[in-house]
């Protein structure tokens, strides 16, 4: 997540472009999502969505909320010390998230087999249930990526 601009930003020590959609806190049409890793390694935000984030009236967008699981699964490979890029992704939605409920996504990681890290995510609502889960395959970045294409390491 490099910025051809030199703009980076680090958060518990993972850097991140400050204009990316999901974490960027330079984005003003971003969701500004602010992560901590937890002692276990796992990447954790709260978000409260706003209607501009809707799919159908009053219900986040599916899209959105993969979004979400996505970025927490990026966060808890980047607090390896490795940058990656998802491969695979995988979201079973268990129930609608609501405009305006808190909500908390988590990421982290189950396994890593040489450059692929498998992850998974959970997105749940204050009450503790689950809105959606996420399983994905990261494909580690040996070479970060500075010309907008990106150079992976044969």
């Amino acid at each position: 997540m490099i910025s051809p601009t030199g703009s980076e930003s680090t958060i518990d020590g993972i850097q991140f472009q400050s204009t990316c959609f999901a974490c960027g806190s330079d984005n003003p049409r971003g969701l500004q999502l602010k992560f901590t890793v937890d002692p276990d390694g796992s990447a954790t935000a709260s978000w409260v969505p706003g209607s501009e984030w809707e799919g159908s009236h009053g219900i986040v967008h599916g899209g959105i909320v993969s979004t979400l699981l996505d970025e927490a699964m990026a966060k808890a490979v980047a607090a390896t010390g490795s940058r990656g890029m998802t491969a695979d992704l995988q979201v079973r939605f268990r129930h609608y998230a609501v405009t305006g409920e808190q909500l908390k996504v988590r990421g982290w990681v189950v396994r890593q087999k040489a450059r692929l890290v498998e992850t998974e995510a959970t997105l749940v609502a204050a009450d503790g249930s689950e809105r959606a889960h996420a399983r994905a395959k990261f494909l580690i970045v040996v070479k970060p990526p500075t010309d907008g294409r990106g150079v992976l390491d044969k």
